[in-house]
C-alpha cells in the first residue's frame, strides 16, 4: 500500500522519507512569483518574504491532472493507494483527488478526509503509514484513523486576523470587529464540518498562547500523558512559552517543534503558535 497526502500536512522530512510518503503540491503566490509549498521555498524564506511584502498571498490546490499523474505513476508499482488529505471544509483538494480517481481506473485509491490540517493531518498520515508497514488491512487502518481523529486535537492562535479575513476563512465583519478590539482567538477545526471553530479568545497573543495550555486540562485532564508537537509561523519564542506552560501541568512526549508550511502560513501570517495533541497511548497501539 502506498500513502499519498498533500502539502497541507506538516510532516517532518525524516518521517516522510522513512515511510516513502508521496505529496501532491499546494502552491502559494506572493507578488509575481508562485512557489510549490514545501518544495522550492522554505518556511523561513516565505515568512521573510511575507513580512517584507505589501501584497497578500494567495494559494491554489493540486489540480486533477497532478493527482491523476501521481496515481497513474504509483499504480505501476503498487495499485493500492491510501490518499489522505487536508480537510474538505478548508480546501477543495479532496475534490480534485476524487475527480482524478475516475481518470485512473488501474489505481485502487481510497480517499481519507482528515477533517484537519498541518501537524494533526501529518499525524494521521504517519499513523496510516506505520499501520500499513505493520501489515494492517485497509479496513483496520480506516477504523483506527476514525478513532484517532476523535481523540486528537489541533489548535492555534494568530497575531493578526487580516490573512484569515482575506482568505475568506472567517467572516469579514466578525474578523474586522475582533481586529478592532485586538481579540486573539484560539482556533481549532470542528470534527464534523472540518471548518475552523473558535475554542476561546484572549486580548493579547501571550494570553491566547497560555489559553491553549488551559484548554488541554478541559480536553484531556491533567492525569493523561500527552503527545504534543508545537508549530509556529516565525514565532519560535511563542512555542517555548507554550511548552513551559504545558510542562507545568502535564507529562508530555514532545515531538520536534516545526514551522507550518507556506501554503498554510499564507492564510494566517506570521506570529502563529499552535499544536497537535493527543493521548500518548494512541500511537502506542501502532506497530513500531
Amino acid at each position: 500500500m502506498q500513502i499519498v497526502t498533500d502539502r497541507g500536512a506538516d510532516l517532518s522530512p525524516e518521517v516522510a522519507k522513512e515511510f516513502n510518503i508521496h505529496f501532491t503540491p499546494l502552491k502559494v503566490t506572493l507578488g509575481e512569483r508562485t512557489y510549490a509549498s514545501g518544495v522550492d521555498i522554505t518556511p523561513d524564506d516565505f515568512y521573510d518574504l511575507l513580512e517584507s511584502s505589501d501584497q497578500m498571498p494567495t494559494t491554489s490546490q493540486p489540480s486533477v491532472g497532478e493527482f491523476a499523474e501521481l496515481y497513474r505513476t504509483l499504480a505501476q508499482t503498487d495499485p493500492e493507494i491510501l490518499s489522505i488529505h487536508i480537510s474538505s471544509g478548508l480546501s477543495g483538494t479532496l475534490n480534485s483527488a476524487r475527480s482524478a480517481v475516475e481518470l485512473v481506473p488501474e489505481a485502487h485509491v481510497t480517499l481519507v478526509d482528515t477533517r484537519t490540517l498541518s501537524c494533526p493531518q501529518g499525524w494521521q498520515v504517519e499513523a496510516a503509514a506505520r499501520a500499513a508497514r505493520g501489515g494492517w488491512k485497509l479496513d483496520r487502518i480506516l477504523s483506527f484513523l476514525t478513532d484517532f481523529r476523535a481523540q486528537t486535537e489541533g489548535m492555534f492562535t494568530v497575531a493578526t486576523l487580516k490573512y484569515l479575513i482575506h482568505g475568506g476563512r472567517i467572516s469579514h465583519i466578525k474578523g474586522l470587529l475582533a481586529s478592532l478590539l485586538n481579540i486573539k482567538p484560539i482556533i481549532g477545526v470542528d470534527l464534523e464540518t472540518g471548518k475552523y471553530s473558535q475554542l476561546g479568545q484572549e486580548i493579547t497573543l501571550k494570553r491566547a498562547i497560555s489559553y491553549q495550555a488551559d484548554f488541554l486540562v478541559k480536553r484531556f485532564g491533567e492525569s493523561t500523558r500527552l503527545r504534543i508537537q508545537l508549530l509556529h509561523a516565525n514565532n519560535l519564542a511563542g512555542t517555548e512559552w507554550l511548552r513551559e506552560r504545558i510542562n507545568q501541568r502535564f507529562d508530555v512526549e514532545w515531538l520536534p517543534t516545526i514551522p507550518i508550511t507556506p501554503a498554510l502560513g499564507a492564510h494566517v501570517g506570521t506570529g502563529l503558535v499552535g499544536m497537535a495533541v493527543g493521548p500518548a497511548s494512541i500511537f502506542q497501539q501502532l506497530p513500531a
